[in-house]
């Protein structure tokens, strides 16, 4: 074979390599393991038994569960602590809550803990509106900001409140952001 299969300690690195570039949740890591493995299985060619290949393919699909098993124990990797990260993030971007639960479980978290904070999002539409240039800061059809922020997850009231605001009110909210989330 053009080389050796993925074992659990090559694929404990390449997860260490990975994490130490990016961010990532369980299910992500587990993705990229994966891709990896099929990579070396289309590297092989015709050097190798098709047979022989799959086994091993499937051997290392099999050693993924305890790399991830041995990063949670580590507490390298936390879904918990990757989801309210990104959650801040996301927030001070200016999306709404929706729309970064949305996010979260595109990338494999079930059930974030992200607390209901009318005032955070009313913040989160500030930014959203400085942003677009909208609203206190700047000029905007009302009727089109208000669409695309229901797009973008906003409920109808906080769009409106967020509207509704001067410039320094809002600019207050955008700078609380940074708190840490309750």
């Amino acid at each position: 074979m053009a080389g050796k299969p993925p074992n659990p300690a090559a694929l404990y690195e390449a997860a260490l390599n990975h994490m130490a570039r990016y961010a990532t949740t369980e299910t992500g890591l587990a993705h990229v393991l994966a891709r990896r493995i099929e990579r070396w299985g289309r590297a092989q060619g015709e050097e190798a038994e098709p047979e022989e290949i799959a086994q091993a393919m499937r051997q290392a699909k099999a050693a993924i569960p305890g790399v991830l098993s041995r990063l949670r124990e580590l507490g390298v990797l936390n879904d918990a602590l990757f989801a309210a990260s990104r959650m801040k993030r996301l927030t001070r971007e200016g999306k709404s809550r929706r729309a970064a639960l949305a996010h979260l479980a595109a990338k494999g978290i079930k059930a974030p803990s992200a607390p209901e904070d009318p005032e955070r999002e009313l913040a989160a539409a500030c930014a959203y509106l400085r942003r677009r240039r909208a609203g206190p800061f700047g000029p905007a059809p009302a009727d089109k900001i208000l669409a695309a922020m229901a797009r973008g997850g906003f409920a109808q009231s906080t769009a409106r409140r967020a509207l509704a605001l001067e410039r320094d009110e809002a600019e207050a909210l955008i700078n609380g952001l940074s708190a840490p989330l309750a």
